[in-house]
């Protein structure tokens, strides 16, 4: 093993990682923006009325890509697995 595999592999895990928070995090910030600015504008300053919307926007979002990102991960999983023995050497 040296530092190139490892760079790779580290590379690898944080660009799976942003793959898969990506969509959620998008959502959520979307859903927060429409929601602040409907509070702005009716002049309610409810800081729990954020939270439903976010919460049903990130669970719509799981619910449609969820075997996407399933399958992410047992691809990225399987590739580790099968460097090992390279990994090894």
């Amino acid at each position: 093993m040296n530092d190139s595999s490892v760079t790779e592999i580290a590379i690898q895990s944080i660009w799976l990682a942003t793959k898969l928070a990506g969509p959620t995090l998008v959502v959520s910030l979307l859903i927060g923006l429409a929601v602040g600015m409907v509070q702005s504008a009716t002049q309610i300053q409810e800081q729990t009325l954020a939270f439903v919307p976010k919460l049903a926007g990130i669970a719509l979002v799981i619910v449609l890509s969820g075997n996407w990102m399933l399958a992410q991960i047992i691809d990225y999983t399987t590739n580790l697995f099968d460097m090992v023995p390279q990994l090894l050497k």
